[in-house]
């Protein structure tokens, strides 16, 4: 389950319509297991861990559901954080890349006139803050592997077949 993508995702088609797609899918991961939080929307299912289980890198696995023109059903997974650390994380890549863009800029701009170039500075230093963004996320994805695994074995298990994640 490991991989250096920040967000695994999968798809698969099921022989259903979309409404009937989406009322197997919650029927079936409650049925497995009870404990699991399901919501479900017309088009979108969200399955995230049962609470007393949560803590800050619980991935949640949302599906959406999107007809085909041969009346089958397109299901798109994304395992991802809940909403506020997914926030977190996409509001710090894009300030950080703001100040790099800024940085380099000033930077460039300072370099060829032949000054003291020290708007690189922001610029190097904001991408060390995105590696550092780039490898706390991969430190929480890792703390949330085990939790992301039984989501995938859930689903797997209410569809009765395996599915590769990518």
């Amino acid at each position: 389950m490991s991989s250096f993508g920040i967000r695994p995702h999968f798809s698969q088609t099921l022989e259903l319509g979309p409404e009937d797609a989406r009322a197997r899918i919650v029927a079936e991961v409650r049925k497995e297991d009870e404990h699991f939080e399901v919501k479900s929307f017309p088009g979108f299912i969200c399955v995230r861990i049962p609470e007393d289980e949560r803590h800050f890198w619980s991935p949640r696995l949302n599906l959406s559901l999107e007809s085909t023109d041969d009346g089958h059903t397109r299901v798109e997974g994304i395992y991802g954080p809940n909403a506020n650390v997914w926030s977190l994380f996409l509001y710090g890549y894009l300030i950080t890349g703001s100040f790099a863009i800024f940085g380099g800029s000033i930077g460039f701009a300072q370099w060829s006139l032949g000054k003291t170039s020290w708007g690189l500075w922001i610029f190097w230093a904001a991408l060390g803050v995105a590696l550092a963004l780039y490898v706390l996320a991969q430190f929480g994805q890792k703390i949330g592997a085990q939790q992301t695994f039984r989501l995938h074995q859930l689903y797997e298990a209410a569809m009765g077949r395996t599915v590769e994640l990518r």
